[in-house]
């Protein structure tokens, strides 16, 4: 029995001196590890949470490159601040992720000092149903801005609104927070409800009080013998202090009175006090019998005319004050911009190549030794597809010499295309531009997210691209006022027209700014389709808003100038020089929409082939063109014209002299560069996205944004897929001057030559104006008021655009009992 005994003892002291993780986290130095821990983890999220706010957006592109070390973080605790910030924050609660900080912290000090853990615990639930309050309530509030909010309060904040509407969120809101204070901090109404109680009863008493004082002033008795006082009043006079004495006279109706002899003697004065406050008050000594007074006093209430109240501000900035300022985005308030998920990213690390930048510049340098040029300086600056090389020649040296061996230098180099500025505009050197091998992607994201753009106020802000420089190259479209694009085809004039329009779509709300598309190839633009609804204008009863027939581009482009009329007309109503006044105006309350004031947004005419318009409608096209270029600036219409055939008889002086800002890309001959800028070196450019601007001054060399097609379809997709108005914005009705819709003609009313002008119609089978001109001698705009006579009379069809109309009338017998039927009526 003793040996079994000891052999189950054995185990027993084996197993207990096993070390147990559980018997160690009990410890104190585990738990001083742990709290200390907590503590500076919390510090460690404020300042990661502080430095997030910041850096966000730059922070957003590397959050999918975790383990590349060469990518770096703009956050203060680096990528894994960033990771925590974004969960936290962005994905999580927004800013409410403070109060989570502060419970770790809590959680911490517990710990530490040994606290009881029962209160922490409450403290937690309490904790996190704020954390989702807030994260709620920021939602409604900055619906816009979903970072303080984080996507927790944003997507409860929507799905909720879908359900119950804004105004049941706000009620449901208003009664969680009263619940909250109600239960946690035991807020309670019950002091209020006895402070309105005593506040009462003191009125009440007041009132009692009053009306005993008025009841002991009725019930005082005249004397027996009804003496009657009467009481002259001496006018009153007020010294500085405000304050007034009237001296009163008593005079008796009886000469003797005896009860009163004794006093009779007795000056009897009554002074009225005027104070600011409870307003005159009559006090009069009054002798009683047996030489005991009695005081009463009197209240006289005194009514004071007020001055008439005169107003402070005028009615629009007491409207401003009641209701805000007009908010023209009110209507798609939810409306949300694109991200910058949506568009792809690229390695856009420019690669510099010592050895091949040495190269370059021995050669430049070879070559213009052999032709006796000496260079004192040489400087490059390397860009996403082209290096500027810098050179200060000797002195002595004759500019237009070294301009003259671009060819040779080219040569020399075995480069595509060398640019040679002479001189640099600013600079006292002269640039070789200069193609690299090895050239670098300039990304639509990389523009789009930069600061320049994203901190831009300009009304119509564009990114195109990145300079030689790599710099964000920005320009407002509002400025320009027009732009014209021209190159060959394929060297990116529809990848430039994307990025201008992906510029406008991630800056400006749907309320601020319109497109008119035209796409005469019927396959560019034809994405934009999406967002008809949100951003685009179309004529009224138009079915597609991307306008691709020629007609209708016409009736487009008139019906532009008509709505270019009628907003000079508000303008000279409104008194304002540009739309940018107008809006402010209107903005500020300042302009009656009863008087047909609103807000209107900018327009932007997009035209994609141009030279294909020329040749099809001609001066139909080409005169209102040229009449929106040089007026529709300050009514914020603006146009963008984009040709692949930069010929003289389709970019004309007219619209040249009123496109002053213009984007070459590559063409093939020198005249074709200098028909677009005036100035050669667009057939120097490289192709691929490369091209110069110019804006009336100097020329920028640009390598424009990469967007593509299927970053456009994504972007259309986002923002077709939310709400839009109920229709596209509806531009003027357009009515055709030959379209012959005036048939209500009087007969009264007929040309003199209505007879001969339908008997020339009717012998001739041929229902045309300029029939009628050649025939009885006319000018264009008699014989068309003819035609539509004849139209109306029911002689000739309606109009069948370059055809002749339809002769109705078959020969002259039929004439005659027509126009002798008209007569009988």
């Amino acid at each position: 029995m003793a040996k079994r005994r000891t052999s189950t003892k054995t185990p027993l002291n084996s197993s207990d001196k096993k070390p147990s993780i559980f018997a160690y986290l009990k410890t104190r130095q585990a738990k001083t590890i742990l709290g200390s821990f907590l503590i500076l983890f919390s510090a460690f999220l404020c300042i990661a949470f502080i430095s997030f706010f910041f850096n966000w957006q730059e922070d957003q592109s590397i959050l999918t490159e975790f383990a590349d070390k060469t990518v770096r973080s703009k956050n203060l605790l680096g990528k894994i601040g960033a990771n925590l910030s974004h969960f936290f924050i962005y994905t999580g609660v927004g800013i409410a992720a403070f109060i989570l900080a502060y419970q770790i912290l809590l959680t911490g000090w517990y710990i530490l000092f040994k606290k009881k853990f029962s209160s922490l615990i409450i403290s937690w639930n309490w904790s996190l149903l704020a954390m989702i309050w807030i994260s709620i309530s920021l939602g409604f509030v900055y619906n816009k801005y979903a970072l303080l909010s984080g996507v927790v309060g944003f997507e409860i904040n929507e799905f909720l609104q879908a359900f119950i509407g804004k105004t049941g969120l706000v009620i449901l809101l208003t009664f969680f927070l009263i619940a909250y204070l109600v239960l946690r901090y035991k807020v309670t109404f019950d002091k209020h409800i006895e402070t309105l109680k005593i506040k009462r009863e003191e009125r009440e008493a007041r009132k009692a009080e009053e009306q005993v004082l008025s009841k002991t002033a009725q019930e005082i008795v005249t004397p027996p013998d009804k003496t009657t006082e009467k009481i002259e009043t001496v006018p009153l006079k007020t010294d500085q202090k405000e304050k007034s004495v009237v001296e009163l006279s008593l005079e008796k109706q009886q000469p003797t009175i005896s009860k009163y002899s004794d006093v009779t003697a007795k000056k009897e004065e009554i002074s009225l006090n005027v104070d600011k406050t409870s307003g005159p008050v009559l006090k009069t000594e009054i002798p009683k019998e047996e030489e005991q007074e009695v005081e009463m006093e009197v209240e006289i209430d005194v009514a004071i005319g007020r001055e008439e109240e005169h107003s402070t501000e005028n009615l629009s900035n007491q409207l401003v004050k009641d209701f805000g300022e007009f908010d023209p985005t009110l209507e798609l308030g939810n409306f949300k911009f694109p991200t910058f998920n949506l568009l792809k990213q690229y390695n856009e690390s420019i690669s510099i190549d010592p050895e091949e930048l040495e190269a370059n510049k021995d050669r430049i340098v070879e070559t213009l030794k052999n032709y006796k040029i000496g260079i004192a300086e040489i400087k490059a600056t390397v860009g996403p597809t082209i290096t500027l090389y810098e050179i200060v020649p000797e002195a002595g040296i004759r500019i237009s010499k070294i301009k003259n061996l671009e060819d040779d230098i080219a040569l020399s180099l075995s480069a595509l295309g060398i640019r040679i500025i002479a001189p640099i505009p600013g600079k006292g050197t002269i640039g070789i531009e200069v193609p690299n091998k090895k050239s670098t992607i300039v990304s639509m994201h990389s523009v789009i997210s930069s600061k320049k753009f994203q901190e831009s106020t300009m009304e119509l802000p564009i990114a195109l691209g990145k300079t030689i420089s790599n710099e964000t190259f920005v320009v407002d479209l509002a400025k320009m006022p027009h732009l014209l694009m021209a190159g060959a085809t394929g060297q990116g004039k529809s990848v430039g027209l994307n990025a201008v329009l992906t510029s406008l779509l991630y800056k400006k709300h749907p309320a601020e700014v319109k497109f008119i598309l035209v796409d005469p190839k019927k396959v560019e633009l034809t994405l934009f389709n999406k967002i008809e609804r949100h951003y685009l204008a179309k004529l009224p009863d138009v079915e597609e808003a991307i306008i691709t027939d020629t007609t209708k581009v016409v009736h487009t482009l008139n019906s532009l100038c008509i709505e270019m009329d009628n907003r000079y007309d508000l303008l000279k109503a409104a008194m304002v020089r540009n739309i940018k006044e107008y809006n402010v105006k209107f903005k500020q309350r300042k302009l009656n929409p009863n008087e047909g004031h609103q807000f209107l947004p900018y327009i932007v005419l997009v035209i994609d082939e141009f030279a294909d318009l020329i040749m099809t409608a001609g001066k139909e096209v080409e005169t209102p063109i040229a009449r929106l270029a040089q007026l529709a600036r300050a009514i914020g219409i603006h146009l963008i014209v984009a040709t692949q055939r930069p010929s003289v008889n389709v970019i004309t002086g007219i619209i040249k002299a009123n496109f002053p800002a213009r984007i070459a890309f590559r063409v093939t001959s020198k005249i074709d560069s200098r028909t677009i800028l005036d100035a050669g070196g667009a057939d120097q450019l490289i192709g691929r996205g490369d091209l110069l601007y110019t804006a009336g001054n100097n020329l920028s060399r640009i390598q424009c944004a990469f967007v593509d097609t299927p970053e456009v379809e994504k972007i259309t997709d986002f923002i077709g897929s939310q709400k839009a108005y109920a229709e596209a914005y509806q531009l003027p009705e357009y009515v055709d001057d030959e379209s012959g819709t005036s048939l209500d003609i009087d007969i009264s009313d007929r040309d003199k030559l209505f007879k001969d002008a339908a008997e020339i119609i009717v012998t001739a089978q041929q229902g045309s104006a300029s029939l009628l001109q050649r025939k009885l001698k006319l000018g264009y705009n008699r014989a068309g008021r003819l035609i539509d006579q004849l139209e109306a009379a029911g002689i000739v069809g309606g109009f069948e655009g370059s055809k002749a109309r339809q002769v109705l009338v078959p020969d002259f017998i039929a004439l005659e009992q027509l126009l002798e039927n008209e007569k009988n009526q």
